[in-house]
């Protein structure tokens, strides 16, 4: 009877085993995410070994498709942002633009079902 017992338990740790892998792919994320740099980051000639790019630090985006916003987000220190959307098409904009000069979207961008959609955009300061 307690060997019975053990084969039963036994059968059952291994069934689970085999089922949870399963669930926790299914569990995965969608959305969006990546970085967000701005060039030229001076005026003039750059030269070789200075950097001609830097990224774009606690700057607010918004993210919406054709009904209007859906969300938003604001870039870490190292212009790095992450935002969980539906499947579907997005524009990203910069939030509260304040001034015409510069180029900061709008990016499109598609997200997958089941995935994090990874992007590097690149913003235009307007320095010349």
């Amino acid at each position: 009877m307690r060997v019975r017992r053990l084969l039963i338990a036994f059968t059952l740790l291994i069934m689970c085993a085999g089922f949870l892998p399963g669930q926790m792919q299914s569990g995965s994320e969608t959305g969006i995410e990546g970085v967000i740099t701005i060039s030229p980051t001076r005026a003039g000639p750059v030269r070789a070994d200075a950097p001609s790019s830097r990224p774009l630090e606690n700057t607010a985006f918004v993210v919406e498709n054709q009904k209007g916003n859906v969300a938003s987000f604001t870039t870490d220190e190292n212009g790095h942002f992450r935002v969980p959307l539906a499947p579907g098409h997005y524009k990203v904009s910069l939030k509260e633009r304040k001034s015409s000069i510069g180029r900061y979207g709008p990016f499109e961008v598609d997200v997958v079902a089941g995935q994090m959609t990874k992007v590097q955009w690149q913003c235009d300061s307007g320095i010349r």
